[in-house]
């Protein structure tokens, strides 16, 4: 029997290594709220389970996400992950071989150069030899890349690497002593039976000279003992990770979504998180404000070890830059409003005083233009404008009794509240028999479309525009002004709306891009869901922002958010309008529309008559 007392300490460790995940998943997945559970029932045993097998081997393995962002991240974490992987199987063929059986000792492939000493006769044992060795130099590689990813973030294209927990710590050191132990255990055995290949021998050759036949079994216990070391230390670390993406893979593929309340699946989330740094480089407050304890990355890690403190929970813009650069997905954003809610009355409704109005007459839209853009008149000014130049027939709803759209509470963790201004604003709504409901704001617009249930469909003012012009409701004149246009985080990232503003200014004016936009867009600064940054730092970010957008010195810095013009147009560095007041200027009146019809069929006569 292939057995030696060094492998306990391996044994040992992966032993309680299993029995704490499994507790942890059977924990979780109890915890998964009903919606969650029945759709990882019935998509269990469907061809959803491939397509999260093929996922699981490029994001869990090969990390293409973070290639995409990082490709020296990427690569090291592939070499850690996919290499070590790769080790493991390989070498469980290789063992299986020499055994003769596929149910040889769990811990032969692991220590398999100490077991195997006589000459090699099994089959494709040179190929076997080789590839290991191989594949040990990969993971050494990644290896040598995280410890000057620990020690010099910016070789690595990072500004910032994460600070760590004591679990952290212990399973980062004994994760990089693995490797060097292998390679030394086994080239010293390679050096006393010549079984190495073109690494392990080539190295057990220079050994020679040393008291190999003494050093041989401590580098074997050593090797062991690190092992059980990271095993251990694993489930209280960042390194939980490892497994348990691959189980939130399965859980996404197979329906499993987030909702309100924290849940099972937020613990999973939570756990999938590798803390590899990148939220920190997309945060604003980081870069523009100079805070840097309480990104996503913290706040996870607070989140997980029950020290999560209100002023790390609050204090973030809820922007999305940070859910949109991680490479795993982790909805942090979404996870922060959950935990923020606060606790709710038994029985109390909030605005029972509130008094609503109803819609008295027939129309074709409900225009609900929100508190921000109350306080930014112009927009609505600009709206009902262009509603008359379309001669659409609309109903204001919030011109004189209007109530708040609730996300703003809502991102604030008053849950109840906002629910109770829900159910106030959906029977206005309903009572007006109109087709569709057009906002000026992206945080109501994001709000009415994923917590309202409402029956009619939610436009943005901004596409709503665009399909008055695709209609031929609405003419427009081209300035030939230059326009650079920022994207509202809520608009953006929040509901994936970049095409349709872009459409319509480029009607109006010459559209330039912006060095940070679409997806990577910068917040105004001015954001709702931060209770915790004073004005002076709002000002930062605000500055930071303008001065990333007006680089190319545009006549216009368009936005589609009254929150965002309100916080730009204090910088003074740019003539900053919303696209619905750019439109409005420049719209073609029905006389100036038929004097130019006429120009034109002028022109085409005397064309053709020439």
């Amino acid at each position: 029997m292939n057995f030696h007392p060094f492998i306990l300490p391996f044994v040992v460790g992966a032993i309680v290594l299993f029995a704490i995940i499994i507790y942890k998943y059977v924990s979780w997945i109890k915890n998964l709220d009903r919606k969650q559970k029945y759709f990882v029932n019935k998509n269990m045993f469907t061809f959803k389970t491939i397509q999260a097998i093929g996922e699981v081997i490029r994001e869990a393995l090969i990390h293409r996400n973070i290639y995409k962002k990082n490709p020296v991240l990427g690569y090291m974490h592939m070499s850690l992950a996919f290499g070590w992987f790769l080790l493991i199987v390989v070498g469980k063929t290789e063992s299986s071989f020499y055994a003769g059986t596929f149910f040889e000792e769990p811990w032969l492939a692991i220590f398999f150069r100490y077991f195997a000493r006589e000459p090699h006769e099994y089959f494709m044992a040179a190929q076997f030899t080789f590839i290991m060795d191989f594949l040990l130099l990969v993971v050494l590689s990644g290896v040598l890349l995280a410890i000057i990813k620990r020690m010099r973030s910016k070789f690595m294209g990072m500004k910032k690497a994460t600070k760590h927990s004591t679990f952290d710590r212990i399973a980062l050191s004994a994760l990089w002593w693995v490797f060097p132990l292998r390679l030394l255990a086994e080239s010293t055995t390679a050096a006393i039976t010549n079984n190495g290949g073109f690494l392990t021998g080539s190295l057990g050759n220079l050994m020679t000279n040393l008291p190999v036949q003494t050093i041989e079994l401590p580098l074997w216990w050593a090797y062991s003992t690190v092992l059980f070391a990271f095993f251990v230390a694993l489930p209280f670390s960042r390194y939980m990770h490892i497994p348990t993406e691959v189980v939130l893979i399965f859980l996404r593929k197979w329906g499993a979504t987030a909702g309100e309340q924290y849940s099972g699946l937020s613990d999973i989330q939570i756990n999938a998180c590798s803390r590899c740094g990148i939220c920190i480089d997309a945060c604003q407050l980081n870069f523009a404000a100079d805070i840097n304890n309480v990104q996503s990355v913290y706040f996870i890690r607070d989140t997980r070890y029950g020290n999560l403190t209100d002023d790390i929970a609050n204090n973030c813009l809820l922007c999305g830059r940070c859910t949109e650069a991680c490479p795993v997905g982790i909805e942090t954003t979404l996870i922060r409003q959950q935990m923020r809610n606060k606790a709710e009355i038994p029985g109390k409704h909030y605005y029972d005083y509130a008094e609503t109005t109803d819609c008295n007459s027939k129309v074709e839209v409900v225009y609900f233009a929100g508190c921000m853009s109350h306080l930014t008149p112009s927009i609505i000014i600009s709206m009902k404008k262009i509603f008359d130049a379309a001669d659409v027939k609309y109903w204001f709803m919030d011109e004189e009794k209007g109530l708040c759209c609730g996300r703003p509470m809502r991102q604030q963790g008053f849950v109840q509240q906002s629910k109770d201004l829900i159910s106030k604003n959906m029977r206005m709504i309903h009572s007006s028999g109109a087709k569709l409901l057009v906002t000026s704001c992206p945080i109501c617009y994001k709000s009415f479309r994923d917590e309202y249930a409402l029956e009619i469909p939610v436009l943005h003012h901004s596409e709503y525009i665009e399909i008055l012009i695709n209609n031929d409701k609405l003419k427009l004149n081209n300035s030939g002004k230059s326009i650079v246009y920022h994207d509202p985080c809520e608009l953006g990232r929040g509901c994936n709306v970049y095409d349709a503003p872009r459409t319509v200014l480029e009607k109006i004016g010459k559209l330039q891009s912006a060095e940070l936009e679409k997806e990577n867009s910068l917040c105004c600064g001015g954001s709702l869901s931060n209770s915790v940054i004073d004005l002076a730092t709002q000002t930062k970010i605000r500055d930071h922002g303008l001065e990333v957008l007006t680089a190319s010195n545009p006549d216009i810095l368009a936005t589609a958010c009254p929150l965002c013009k309100k916080s730009f147009v204090h910088g003074n560095k740019a003539i900053v309008q919303d696209i619905a007041e750019i439109v409005a200027v420049n719209i073609v009146s029905e006389k100036q529309s038929k004097k130019v019809e006429l120009v034109k069929k002028i022109n085409e006569f005397e064309v053709s008559y020439k």
